[in-house]
């Protein structure tokens, strides 16, 4: 009788190694580091040259993917986050105060994307198209009061990275007030009234700690 588990655990092989490259790759852009031989980053992902040439024509094919994986890690998370909430602002201030603190809860992806900001502010995966989703909602239910779209995502972005290179650059402060402080602001810019701002983000967040498990591969 044949092995019918041998292609299942080669598959399982080929999605660790390929893993292995798109985690090597992270680092590197993590540490702004992109002009590097393939055998740099199969070094580091401790697999083979001629391995890195069955996943990836290209570095450059490489690390596109290792953005986009590392944008829609993100954004899946901040979904499983906002899941049961009803109301889009607190939605979209929830997502803005959690991804702040991520920031330095896991600063290698943070990095990712802070190097590259502009496939951050124009990729139809990852943050970027989610809060896009809860502004044009809240705007539709009146919650916000948004003359453009594209101008408002636009700011949410700039927000967003400005305060993640700040918390990078000023390790000691506190990136939770910070976070809560940035999005309060741009609240209050779509015409949410300053107590009912000060509200939404004095509501409780989710535990990191208990979804890590689910969302982290």
């Amino acid at each position: 009788m044949a092995d019918k588990t041998a292609p299942r655990r080669a598959d399982q092989r080929r999605v660790r190694t390929r893993a292995s490259l798109v985690c090597a790759a992270q680092r590197l852009l993590a540490e702004g580091r992109t002009d590097v031989a393939v055998l740099e980053i199969t070094e580091l992902a401790d697999v083979g040259v001629g391995t890195f040439y069955n996943h990836f024509d290209t570095k450059e094919d490489l690390f596109r993917v290792a953005v986009e994986d590392a944008l829609e890690w993100f954004g899946a998370l901040m979904d499983r986050l906002t899941a049961d909430i009803d109301d889009p602002a607190v939605a979209y201030a929830q997502s803005f105060r959690m991804t702040g603190r991520l920031h330095r809860r896991y600063p290698q992806l943070s990095r990712v994307l802070l190097n590259h900001g502009l496939e951050v502010a124009h990729s139809d995966r990852g943050l970027a198209p989610r809060a896009l989703r809860d502004i044009r909602t809240a705007a539709a239910a009146g919650r916000f009061d948004v003359e453009d779209l594209d101008l408002a995502l636009a700011m949410t972005v700039s927000a967003q990275l400005a305060l993640g290179s700040l918390l990078h650059a000023q390790p000691d402060r506190d990136d939770a007030r910070s976070s809560d402080v940035v999005v309060r602001g741009l609240l209050r810019h779509f015409g949410i009234a300053a107590d009912e701002a000060e509200r939404i983000c004095s509501l409780d967040l989710p535990d990191l700690d208990l979804v890590d498990a689910a969302v982290v591969t």
